[in-house]
């Protein structure tokens, strides 16, 4: 399934139809509703491509927050690591 974007809704973000898609992707992967893969193909780049553009724009790959932390804690633990 695809979907078109008005030339009203282009002109008015001044993006090329490419620009914006990539804007769309990167939204996506930033709040986690897609992964690289997916990202990158929504953008029509390459993955490293858009890993790249990752990098530029100072997001991270990855999502490490205090949960996760706190996880790997109980994790270790239950492991008899810590």
């Amino acid at each position: 399934m695809g979907f078109g974007i008005s030339d009203e809704i282009l002109q008015a973000s001044q993006l090329t139809p490419g620009e914006f898609r990539q804007e769309i992707a990167l939204y996506l992967f930033q709040t986690g509703r897609l992964t690289v893969g997916y990202a990158s193909k929504l953008a029509e780049m390459s993955s490293s491509d858009f890993r790249q553009l990752l990098k530029q724009r100072d997001i991270p790959l990855y999502s490490y927050d205090v949960e996760d932390f706190e996880l790997d804690l109980r994790n270790l633990k239950a492991l008899g690591r810590l």
